[in-house]
């Protein structure tokens, strides 16, 4: 497979870090992205700071921080290949309890930095005549769960499942494949040593690990005729779940 330039926010912990490291791995250049400096630099550093990685510090939901990661990509590497736009948070409040403040927290860091760090690659990869974006979504848009409120997230994810579809079909005589990979519970901090109380939300009966989404994000990224899907990695939560 041909090297290729990653650009992977939300990098420096969890599903993101996973990502990064599992292209990295396997030979590819990647810029890695959060909000954080000092978890970005540790994440950096942890995986060697080698010529065949660069980072960037800031909020994806600022376009110009779309640009600047395009920037460094194609000052140290030449060419932008893949976008993951993985950033993002989740939380659950009772729909009643949700105020605009709340809501926009979701649809700032969820949708908008999903929506302009995609309008920030897209020049470059339409000169490349070669280009994918993987959103990271959740299979929750289309299957609730009504033991845990969580209308505010998901319908940020929902906007992105959407977004994934309509940019397919927009820019896919351009060779551009936009899709989205939406994981189950995953085994990351985030949900610190309780992810395992989520297995029978699943049908294989237990948790996610970070590899099996990197393995699908590799898998998408490589393929040259995968576009406006949503791709659950689930464990089948999506499809149903037990009733253990």
């Amino acid at each position: 497979m041909k090297k290729q330039t990653i650009i992977v926010t939300g990098a420096a912990s969890g599903i993101g870090k996973g990502i990064a490291k599992y292209f990295l791995d396997r030979g590819d250049n990647v810029v890695i992205n959060s909000v954080t400096l000092s978890a970005l630099e540790s994440t950096y550093k942890e995986f060697g700071a080698g010529n065949n990685l660069a980072m960037f510090a800031g909020d994806v939901s600022k376009k110009q921080t779309g640009e600047q990661l395009v920037k460094i990509a194609l000052e140290k590497f030449g060419a932008v290949d893949v976008l993951v736009n993985n950033a993002g948070i989740f939380d659950s409040k009772p729909f009643l309890e949700v105020d605009e403040a709340y809501l926009d927290k979701f649809l700032t860091t969820n949708f908008k930095g999903t929506y302009f760090t995609t309008q920030a690659v897209i020049p470059q990869m339409l000169e490349q005549k070669d280009g994918v974006v993987i959103n990271i979504g959740t299979p929750l848009v289309n299957h609730g769960l009504g033991g845990w409120p969580a209308s505010a997230p998901v319908s940020s994810k929902g906007a992105i499942h959407a977004l994934t579809i309509q940019l397919a079909a927009e820019f896919g005589k351009q060779n551009i494949r936009i899709n989205t990979v939406a994981p189950g519970v995953i085994r990351t901090p985030m949900h610190g040593d309780k992810a395992d109380l989520s297995a029978g939300l699943h049908l294989v009966n237990r948790v996610g690990e970070i590899n099996d989404v990197a393995e699908m994000v590799y898998t998408v990224a490589k393929s040259n005729f995968i576009t406006g899907s949503i791709i659950n990695v689930d464990g089948g939560k999506g499809a149903g779940h037990n009733l253990n």
